[in-house]
């Protein structure tokens, strides 16, 4: 297909704010429909559910779910059991058993299924992956902390069980640490704050260590009012200290700018889905799901005040 043909299922924030531009900077896609409850886009077929979509809508090659996660499989199986290649918003699911599901529906259907995991293509990933290579790690330490208000508001599914909490938006680092790190961690202490009115997590405090013992700590927490958003990762190597600041966007070697660069995540996600389509391939990494799942089995949880938004 030289165009794709794409749909948009939940028009929420982040469709509105990074799906949708991402797609009409795209040549290879064409948006032709949107399903959602709660918003209706001007030029395209809008409808009010996958369901009507599939049935009343026109012919589409895509769909990009952009639903929360507790929905999202039903979704999934549903498009792909009509011959509809499917990207997931972050996580690919609510629970990491579903996945696999999901991976033999996009098997025997014989279409493409891709868990995007947007933050590992933010513009300095790749070069830090690089620059690990040669170098060996002594530690690492992630800071990811913002306000929940600013980028989830009034969104109370995020408190519900499948919500995550504060691992929403961990998971974004965790999905660069898995990215750029040479080898595989594993959790071995979590202490979550959870406000007594909610059921998952408003903070977190994690620790790691990969297979030589390296020591990875991350700080996690949604409570980063009236201050910029610190979304950080830092590597002691014998060879310097590399930092990923601003999710990604700017890297330093030893405190010196190896460069900055605006956000492009969502461009190179559509990318990386029109590749995999073309090609006829799958990507459905779920290793930044798995610390997630891990954290909230083995974290010892504090009972903090309740939220109020």
């Amino acid at each position: 297909m030289d165009t794709i043909r794409l749909a948009i299922v939940g028009y929420g924030k982040i469709a509105r704010d990074q799906h949708h531009p991402a797609i009409a900077g795209h040549t290879g896609y064409r948006l032709d429909a949107v399903a959602s409850r709660n918003a209706e886009v001007a030029g395209v077929a809008n409808f009010e559910s996958l369901e009507a979509l599939l049935e009343e809508g026109p012919e589409i090659d895509a769909v990009s779910l952009c639903t929360p996660a507790t929905v999202r499989t039903a979704q999934a199986r549903l498009a792909m059991a009509h011959g509809k290649h499917v990207m997931l918003e972050k996580p690919p699911g609510a629970t990491l058993a579903e996945i696999e599901i999901l991976r033999e529906d996009a098997q025997r259907c014989g279409v493409t299924l891709f868990a995007s995991w947007h933050s590992r293509h933010a513009p300095y990933v790749a070069q830090a992956r690089r620059w690990l290579t040669t170098r060996k790690i002594q530690r690492v330490d992630i800071e990811w902390k913002e306000d929940v208000r600013v980028w989830h508001p009034g969104q109370a599914w995020i408190w519900q069980p499948g919500g995550m909490g504060v691992f929403d938006p961990g998971i974004n680092a965790l999905s660069i640490a898995t990215a750029i790190l040479p080898r595989p961690f594993y959790l071995v202490d979590a202490q979550l704050q959870v406000p007594g009115n909610c059921q998952t997590p408003i903070a977190a405090s994690l620790d790691f260590i990969d297979g030589v013992n390296v020591p990875i700590h991350a700080e996690f927490d949604f409570r980063q009012a009236d201050t910029p958003p610190i979304w950080d990762i830092h590597v002691e190597t014998d060879d310097g200290r590399l930092t990923l600041t601003r999710g990604g966007c700017e890297m330093l070697i030893d405190g010196q700018s190896q460069g900055m660069q605006e956000d492009a995540e969502y461009a190179g996600l559509y990318e990386r889905f029109a590749n995999l389509i073309h090609q006829g391939q799958s990507d459905l990494d779920v290793s930044p799901l798995r610390h997630v799942a891990d954290a909230l089995t083995l974290g010892y949880r504090h009972t903090v005040d309740d939220f109020v938004e």
